[in-house]
């Protein structure tokens, strides 16, 4: 039986912070499903939200509930809805696209003009339930342990980054350890990538960076960085840069690691405009540059899945905190600190 309220983590008002609340339980149209929300996992973009810095004043409308990654059961479908039934464990793609814009229509879906992203620009899940369209949710192969489901959104836009070119056999720099960095690690160890550099100022994460198969780990603060690196290249710097860090000098520096005719492939966003010495970093260096936003949808999703159930990546040393919900102002000082890496909220809505 479906209550008619439940608790969720609301952002209230235009402030910082964040407030457990009693409200009602979405009511889902013909294509949607309800989601009993079981584990839901923490995004720096809810750091964002949390501490309500400049992007978040522009992009948030409150009240709402946040979270975009989680995984849970479904609980009830719409009328139209096929493929999925009650009872299904899944988790979803949470970027909802327009359907009919030129990029939907040409199989770019993932970049769609008109997104509309779940946790972001509508109700998401740090709730008891979360409402989502039926053709967005991903059910959640039995082989994969049960609470990486609600890793597949940070773990997706990792392999969409590894995988938007060659990587194996290639030497690979990855500036920015957090999350996604070291999922990004695991990913191109586990598609054939010859030596890995993880690039990460904090000593925690280098020190899981290593864990997840960085073959070298270094601090970006040191002075010979790119000597070391191109030392270990011979004298020709990195085939691959992922730059997952969206912070104007480990961008700078990427590109000064980025062999002549490498790839580019960025992912982390800045948070306001970077200089950039094109000429030298991009132009005369032949390179390929890529911007990486979300997962290609479904293709990531299936590679993903792919590579979880082949057993060659484990997620498990990522997860460094499992807190309940309602602990939710200890979570995001536990990342804001840099102690922790991912932190899972327990929501306790186990089948």
């Amino acid at each position: 039986m479906i209550p008619k309220t439940m608790k969720a983590l609301v952002k209230t008002q235009a402030a910082p912070g964040m407030e457990m609340c009693e409200v009602s339980v979405p009511e889902i149209g013909p294509s949607d499903v309800l989601i009993a929300v079981e584990t839901a996992s923490v995004c720096g973009t809810d750091l964002h939200i949390y501490h309500w810095d400049e992007w978040a004043q522009r992009r948030i409308r409150t009240p709402y509930t946040p979270g975009h990654e989680f995984c849970g059961t479904v609980t009830a479908v719409g009328a139209m809805v096929q493929g999925v039934a009650v009872g299904d464990f899944v988790s979803a793609e949470m970027h909802v696209a327009c359907g009919h814009c030129l990029q939907c229509r040409s199989g770019q879906a993932h970049v769609c003009q008109f997104v509309k992203i779940l946790g972001v620009d509508a109700d998401g899940a740090f709730a008891d339930y979360v409402k989502v369209p039926a053709s967005n949710v991903w059910k959640l192969d039995k082989a994969i342990p049960r609470e990486w489901g609600s890793l597949f959104d940070p773990f997706g836009n990792a392999v969409h980054t590894v995988l938007s070119g060659a990587i194996a056999g290639q030497t690979v720099a990855v500036m920015g350890c957090g999350p996604i960095g070291l999922f990004a690690i695991a990913v191109a160890k586990a598609c054939g990538a010859g030596t890995v550099f993880a690039m990460e100022p904090n000593a925690i994460r280098r020190a899981l960076a290593v864990t997840m198969g960085a073959d070298i780990a270094l601090d970006t603060g040191a002075s010979d960085v790119e000597r070391q690196v191109k030392a270990a290249t011979g004298g020709n710097g990195v085939d691959v840069l992922l730059e997952m860090s969206g912070h104007p000098a480990a961008i700078r520096q990427g590109f000064k690691l980025l062999r002549m005719g490498g790839r580019a492939s960025l992912l982390g966003i800045p948070a306001r405009a970077v200089e950039l010495d094109l000429a030298d970093a991009v132009i005369f260096k032949g390179a390929t540059v890529l911007g990486i936003n979300g997962r290609k949808m479904y293709e990531t999703w299936y590679e993903a899945e792919a590579l979880l159930k082949g057993g060659k990546i484990d997620l498990g040393p990522v997860i460094t905190h499992r807190l309940p919900l309602e602990r939710f102002d200890e979570a995001m000082r536990l990342l804001e600190s840099g102690e922790a890496s991912k932190i899972l909220l327990e929501v306790g809505n186990r089948e």
